[in-house]
């Protein structure tokens, strides 16, 4: 995931409100933070289960991963939310 323009260090990074340590749960490659792990996102709502939403029959209750970057602007604590990536599978000839 590459970071916002305005993220310099020192920043604190948190999935799911989880506090995450550098070199332990991630890396950072220049201004991309790159994870081992895969992240869960909910997706689209179908039709059906959009109505049963609507009509208060239903709630979601879908894995949806955050990604929260905490960083600093002119001495006030900022966060900025990440949209998870999913990688992309190298096809080899």
């Amino acid at each position: 995931m590459e970071l916002p323009p305005q993220v310099e260090r020192p920043f604190e990074v948190f999935i799911n409100g989880v506090p995450q340590v550098e070199d332990e749960d991630y890396e950072v490659i220049g201004r991309t933070l790159v994870f081992e792990r895969r992240f869960a996102e909910e997706g689209k709502l179908g039709f059906w289960r959009w109505a049963s939403l609507f009509l208060g029959v239903a709630g979601t209750y879908r894995q949806n991963d955050s990604i929260d970057v905490v960083y600093a602007v002119n001495g006030r604590r900022v966060v900025s939310t990440l949209k998870p990536v999913t990688p992309r599978t190298l096809v080899s000839d």
